[in-house]
């Protein structure tokens, strides 16, 4: 069962999309937080999902937003009446999954729901991806300098410096990467 967190910024009763959402089976949980609290909440409840009712989104809650995405990403959709492109733009920025113009019907939750999980989920892959490409390259930076520092001050070939840097990390039951960088810290150190 889906944990929903709803946070408003506006007057209009939030009441009737809590009542549509908890007949749809999802878990409300039971404090709408204002936006400035939206970080610590999130934090505390970890809710699967987080729904952000609002009249037009402020830069304070596009700021708590990206705060919170930062820490502990989740699916986010906002509920706005204002359609302009800006607002909508600043609100994908800070990590909004689905931003809706009103006119929301209840049968259209759910789906709309599942639509921003599964792109959630997909964007989380590609970022894991990313993260993954990108630590990669850094190893191989790294790696590469360690072997370019070995080839000056030992007058060792490519291969040799490699074999070296593998033969330390199979020593010492470490990743190439890390004795690599220990190689390179302890060079900048001396200089």
């Amino acid at each position: 069962m889906l944990r929903v967190l709803l946070v408003t910024d506006t007057d209009k009763p939030i009441g009737d999309l809590r009542q549509a959402l908890a007949r749809l089976g999802y878990e409300m949980l039971p404090e709408a937080a204002t936006p400035a609290a939206l970080p610590k909440v999130v934090e505390r409840e970890r809710p699967d999902v987080v729904i952000i009712d609002t009249e037009s989104p402020s830069r304070d809650t596009l700021e708590q937003l990206a705060v919170m995405n930062k820490a502990a990403p989740r699916p986010v959709l906002m509920f706005s009446s204002d359609a302009d492109q800006q607002f909508i733009r600043a609100a994908v920025g800070a990590g909004v999954t689905a931003y809706l113009v009103e006119g929301l019907a209840a049968e259209r939750l759910a789906p709309i729901l599942e639509v921003a999980l599964a792109r959630f989920a997909h964007e989380e892959q590609l970022r894991q991806r990313l993260q993954k490409v990108e630590s990669e390259l850094a190893d191989r930076k790294v790696i590469d300098r360690a072997k370019r520092l070995l080839m000056e001050r030992r007058q060792m070939t490519e291969q040799e410096a490699y074999a070296a840097l593998r033969k330390r990390a199979m020593d010492h039951g470490m990743k190439v990467a890390e004795v690599a960088r220990q190689l390179v810290s302890m060079a900048d150190l001396l200089g």
